[in-house]
């Protein structure tokens, strides 16, 4: 643990330092943002919690670069957070009070907002040679159903779990895991539950489903325990009725140890593992060890990142893509003072490392060098390989979110398993 703390200080020392605008390039502002009224262009930007993009100082120094250069456009900031995120964006819409910038990703941006016609088309940004560079899989998961870009990516990660490494090891729990490629079988999970709970672990982990909050986590153990998938490859269907999710779900209610909890939420579940409450947490990536490490000083035990457990194939992990939207408030203005400032935080390579940088997640193109001699982040790199179908395009995705945690609500308070899953597809594929 002394090791990572170090590494983590080093990694929030080099984001801060490249946040706070400490780079190397003379700015030397310009005398027209948008090039030619010199009238002052008034935008917002919201951010959820992607890193560093979620604390509104960092966000500020960041924002100071571009004002600098482009003194016509004004920025104001607001941060937003996953579990009241969406009611303030769609109060903001019923009110007509929503914001220009969002940082998100494509299951708000294209799948929701997108689809109901709020946002604005950003299909031009796409056509700069640098823009080239963005890896495919990445590109096409921006574009909606109606072939308009919706967003512009700016990084991306790849979910996993976590361990606490001291617990499995003082209750026999240890030889269950492959620690060279943090892998595991679902065989190997249920004996992992059994030995805690013998170990004297009331709650050795839990399927949280108090709301949507860090849900990925929950679709993801549920999805390769036995190979299902949340939907299918065209997607254009939910697939959580598969007799491989049904196996799944079952498993989970009947293993002792673990526990459905309608009390938690991810961010909630996290604090129970890191006080030592919970011997895993399903809702984990290396934001979530950067922010612990930094914040929490009760966290005093070993933490290895693993993927979900499978029943003998490749894992397959829940990628995160996150990026730029614009609001469309039919004001051209406004539209492309905010698409230069996307132009600015992504063109040149050395502010577009700064964004990555903050967001404490990888570049959406190739960037090798980004977090050289960075061994928490090369120790996470490894999870890249695992990398599954952004499935959160699917149509009705909003529902959807909500469907799967009142389906596990239902499935810990009693409800048949096949009973419950049937309902979900029913309110998700109409």
């Amino acid at each position: 643990m002394k090791n990572k703390k170090r590494a983590v200080a080093a990694l929030c020392a080099g984001a801060m330092l490249l946040a706070c605008g400490c780079a190397p390039k003379e700015e030397k502002p310009t005398p027209n943002g948008i090039g030619g009224g010199g009238d002052e262009v008034r935008l917002t930007l919201w951010t959820y919690p992607v890193g560093g993009w979620s604390t509104k100082e960092t966000v500020s120094s960041l924002l100071s670069t571009f004002h600098n250069q482009n003194p016509d456009i004004r920025i104001s900031i607001k941060t937003l957070d996953y579990d009241t995120g969406d009611k303030v964006v769609e109060d903001a819409i019923k009110t007509g009070e929503l914001p220009d910038l969002v940082l998100e990703g494509p299951e708000r941006l294209v799948a929701n907002w997108g689809a109901r016609g709020l946002m604005a088309d950003i299909s031009d940004l796409f056509e700069d040679d640098i823009s080239k560079e963005i890896y495919p899989s990445v590109k096409e998961a921006c574009r909606g159903t109606d072939g308009k870009y919706y967003v512009y990516p700016i990084c991306m990660t790849t979910h996993c779990m976590a361990i606490n490494a001291d617990l499995f090891k003082e209750a026999g729990a240890w030889q269950y895991i492959d620690e060279e490629h943090r892998t595991w079988t679902t065989e190997n999970f249920v004996k992992a539950v059994q030995a805690l709970k013998a170990y004297g672990m009331e709650e050795v982990a839990a399927v949280y489903c108090g709301g949507q909050g860090g849900d990925q986590g929950t679709r993801a153990l549920v999805n390769n325990l036995y190979g299902g998938t949340f939907a299918d490859a065209a997607h254009q269907k939910y697939t959580v009725d598969s007799e491989e999710n049904i196996r799944a779900l079952q498993l989970l209610k009947d293993l002792d140890g673990v526990k459905f909890d309608s009390e938690l939420v991810g961010s909630t579940e996290v604090e129970k593992f890191c006080n030592g409450e919970l011997a895993m947490a399903f809702c984990w990536n290396v934001f979530m060890e950067v922010s612990q490490i930094v914040d929490n000083p009760n966290l005093d035990f070993e933490i290895l990142p693993m993927t979900f457990p499978t029943d003998g194939d490749a894992p397959v992990l829940q990628g995160g893509i996150w990026g730029f939207g614009v609001f469309d408030h039919k004001d051209q203005a406004r539209l492309e003072a905010a698409k230069k400032f996307i132009r600015f935080m992504t063109a040149d390579d050395e502010i577009y490392s700064r964004a990555v940088l903050t967001s404490t997640y990888w570049s959406v193109r190739e960037m090798p060098d980004l977090y050289v001699n960075d061994e928490l982040m090369k120790e996470y790199s490894m999870f890249t390989q695992y990398l599954g179908d952004f499935y959160q395009v699917t149509p009705n995705w909003a529902q959807a979110r909500t469907s799967w945690w009142n389906m596990l609500q239902r499935i810990g308070e009693g409800e048949a398993v096949e009973e419950a899953v049937k309902k979900f597809s029913e309110e998700t594929n109409q």
